[in-house]
């Protein structure tokens, strides 16, 4: 390209064009110098001559002929001929002809010339710049240096509404609404004072005929320069993309939603994010609502009934959603409201323009609008599995422009992804609850009455994890004023969780009314769980050779008469063991295999603790959870338990303070014992030796110890349990007997000997001559029943203190 056509100038400019001058019969009377470097022929050599002779190929005559013919009807001409240069070369021109002269005698044509190439830039130019200024769908203006519109194009006439020729010596910016016109002159006149153009400028603007309506524009600005690099004025490229602007708008608000909008399994907390993520990309004011069963995790019914629940509400700007009651209290819409009428068709309700008087009307009606203001409103219902949860309602009060049907599709998609979250968690809150309701059923609803230690109990569910768990603990008296402690944990969560610990919690009260050893008692406990997980396999519910079932366990027997506390654990964390004077320990038991391995033993450690000690069995929650390390668990639970004279409610409530987060991960189950001792007074022990008069010896005895302790009243009924069963012992057993008589809240009566082979109950004939003593027994007693131990075994009764059974 040459420079000319680089400078856009026109060809056939005076200057730029090759002239000649031929006369009415086709002779060459001029000739100019750019003709001449142009074609190489000098003025001496072509005037005067024929200008088909010198210029023109034989084969190109008719061609120009025709031309001629042409110029001389239409008076000019224009057309592309190839022309004789002086070296032989044929050079392609673009020529233009008109006539410079004319009456009766004379007729010359002036000839104008400049290379084809040229000429055809020179066209192409001219036709970019009309096409920019007629039929371009992008937006020109072109502004002066004194920040006035010289030209705009018809695509600003479309987009204003205003004729282009209307523009013309405008100020800058004088469509706009007064904001939006300042940063468009602050723009023009950075790109006059830079010269540096400034691409894809994204401008949000509003027309001073159209305010309410918020467009989008990309505008390119670049400084027009003459060529000593003057700026004349800006030219600005505006491409209206509001459109597409609130497109991408929604498909940013619609990938947001899937971040933000069910982030937990809660219902409130969903309802209160679907507001928020509303807020304020697609409106001013939100509020979600929702059935009231749905709140409770139970599904509506398709009467579609109320009250509502106001769940989640947001707002921006100094007027906030505000409505006349707190959030998570019922509301009710009127009959006629767009509310009531969404809720009980299941359909949107779009309302792009409200009238003036709407707010004070419907008002009345209980929409519980935000405020004054409002114009513009969409009702949307919250469905999910064909049933309609609540409705969500937008207002719009602070930006003018009114919602559309397009606003009113990308509710409808958020609504619809809430929905199916909040049904969600309604479910899972159902299944929560269904599973707490079932825990609490199983777990100890109060401490029963006993007197070997005091206790406080502390059960936290998880709230962030997908179900309960099947954490337990409990209590259990046992005999001879003794009491069994008991802390587990049930692997995995919800309602199967919850009904394995309560088979388990089940099993421990049976085994524990055997007085079995607490390494024993994990030992059945341990079969008992792999028969849980045979079931299981043999019904299909977990694949082959998958451990699913298990539990960690801890159970502990305290002695209030001995002060001894024997104790094993299956896999389950060891217990505190804080001393009268507060110091705290960590106790070193064997730690054993948790429960659901099979074939490993548990093995049992005995400890001695004074009156007034604390023992602190919990589970795995209280030191699980992430935040902190195991290490520092234990030393802040150690720590949380050192002043054992506080009220055990206290200290217990110090342990959840000091180690349990407000939203627990895991079950928490908490067990703190203070001990005590039975006074020396209150029990009495006597050996007697295996023979005949030991039956009348231990009736003298028990009637003494009886007399002095003020319970003359049971003599009788004691005196026939002791010499039944100090004689059995004589009689089966052998060896020496030990009597033993407890005074606590009940007579307590203990036969010890060194045989394993344990009495019978059974009826006897009448014609047996024995087998009625123990029959008698059980019927003078309130409870009777035999434990082992590793020297041998004892049989021991209980009977009221404040009557006899006889």
């Amino acid at each position: 390209m040459t420079e000319r056509s680089e400078s856009h100038d026109d060809p056939f400019a005076l200057h730029l064009a090759a002239l000649a001058v031929l006369d009415d019969g086709g002779v060459v009377v001029g000739w100019n110098r750019r003709a001449q470097d142009l074609l190489g022929h000098p003025a001496a050599a072509v005037i005067g001559r024929p200008a088909a002779e010198v210029l023109l190929e034989p084969r190109d005559l008719p061609a120009a002929r025709e031309a001629a013919a042409s110029c001389r009807r239409a008076d000019g001409w224009f057309g592309v001929l190839k022309v004789r240069h002086r070296d032989g070369r044929l050079v392609e021109l673009g020529l233009r002809a008109h006539p410079v002269s004319r009456d009766d005698r004379i007729r010359e044509w002036l000839l104008a010339g400049a290379p084809a190439v040229d000429v055809l830039e020179w066209q192409r130019d001219r036709a970019v710049l009309d096409g920019l200024y007629r039929r371009c769908p992008i937006g020109l203006v072109v502004h002066g240096t004194d920040l006035r519109l010289l030209r705009v194009n018809r695509a600003i006439e479309r987009f204003t509404g205003v004729p282009a020729a209307d523009f013309r010596g405008l100020a800058t910016g004088c469509f706009l609404l007064p904001d939006d016109a300042r940063r468009a002159v602050d723009r023009v006149r950075q790109v006059i004072e830079t010269g540096r153009p400034m691409v894809y400028s994204e401008q949000f603007v509003r027309l001073q005929w159209d305010p309410a309506q918020e467009r989008v524009a990309m505008v390119s600005s670049f400084p027009m320069k003459d060529p000593s690099g003057r700026v004349l004025g800006v030219a600005e490229m505006i491409e209206d993309i509001t459109e597409r602007h609130r497109a991408q708008r929604r498909l940013a608000l619609l990938d947001q939603a899937g971040s933000r909008i069910g982030t937990t399994l809660d219902v409130a907390e969903t309802a209160r994010e679907l507001a928020e993520v509303m807020v304020p990309h697609l409106a001013d004011h939100a509020s979600v609502d929702l059935l009231q069963p749905v709140t409770h995790g139970e599904e509506p019914t398709r009467a579609l009934s109320g009250p509502l629940v106001r769940l989640g509400a947001s707002g921006v700007g100094a007027q906030q959603p505000g409505p006349p009651h707190p959030q998570g209290e019922p509301v009710q819409f009127g009959p006629d409201t767009p509310q009531a009428k969404c809720l009980a068709e299941g359909r949107p309700v779009l309302e792009p323009v409200l009238p003036p008087d709407w707010f004070s009307t419907a008002g009345r009606q209980g929409t519980h609008a935000p405020g004054l203001g409002v114009h513009s409103l969409i009702v949307v219902p919250l469905a999910a599995r064909g049933l309609v949860l609540g409705v969500m309602t937008l207002w719009r009060s602070l930006r003018p422009d009114p919602f559309e049907a397009d606003d009113l599709t990308l509710a409808q998609e958020l609504a619809s992804r809430a929905a199916v979250a909040v049904d969600n968690a309604r479910r899972f809150t159902q299944q929560q609850q269904t599973a707490f309701t079932l825990q609490s059923s199983l777990l100890p609803r109060s401490v029963p009455d006993q007197s070997a230690v005091e206790v406080a109990l502390r059960y936290l569910p998880a709230s962030a994890a997908p179900g309960l768990g099947g954490d337990w603990f409990d209590v259990i008296p046992l005999s001879g004023t003794r009491v069994a402690l008991v802390v587990g944990d049930v692997v995995g969560r919800g309602i199967h969780a919850a009904a394995t610990m309560g088979r388990l919690r089940t099993a421990v009260h049976t085994l524990a009314s055997l007085d079995l050893e607490p390494d024993e008692v994990l030992s059945r406990l341990d079969d008992l769980v792999n028969l849980l997980a045979a079931e299981q396999e043999a019904a299909g519910e977990r694949p082959v050779g998958e451990q699913v079932v298990g539990a960690t366990c801890l159970y502990a027997v305290y002695d209030p008469v001995s002060g001894c506390c024997s104790l094993a654990r299956a896999g389950h964390p060891p217990p505190v063991v804080t001393a009268p004077d507060g110091q705290a320990t960590l106790l070193d038991l064997p730690a054993g295999p948790p429960l659901g391995l099979g074939g490993l033993p548990f093995e049992a450690r005995e400890i001695e603790m004074a009156e007034g000690s604390l023992l602190c069995l919990y589970t795995n929650g209280v030191i699980g959870e992430r935040h902190i390390d195991a290490d520092t668990a234990l030393a802040k639970l150690c720590a949380a338990l050192t002043r054992p004279a506080d009220a055990l409610e206290r200290t217990g409530q110090a342990v959840v303070d000091s180690l349990v987060p407000s939203r627990p991960s895991d079950d928490i189950a908490l067990l703190i014992a203070r001990t005590h001792m039975l006074p020396p007074d209150d029990v009495a022990s006597w050996s007697l030796p295996p023979e005949p008069a030991s039956a009348a010896r231990a009736r003298e005895l028990t009637t003494a110890k009886l007399t002095e302790w003020g319970l003359e009243h049971l003599a009788f009924t004691t005196e026939l349990i002791v010499s039944e069963l100090v004689t059995n012992v004589y009689r089966y057993a052998g060896g020496t007997a030990t009597l033993r008589l407890i005074r606590e809240r009940s007579l307590v009566c203990e036969v010890s000997d060194t045989s394993h082979t344990s009495p019978h109950l059974r009826r006897a004939r009448s014609t047996d001559e024995g087998g009625r003593g123990l029959f008698l027994v059980a019927q003078m007693a309130e409870r009777w029943g035999t434990r082992y131990t590793r020297e041998g075994k004892t049989v021991w009764t209980e009977q009221p203190l404040a009557d006899s059974l006889v």
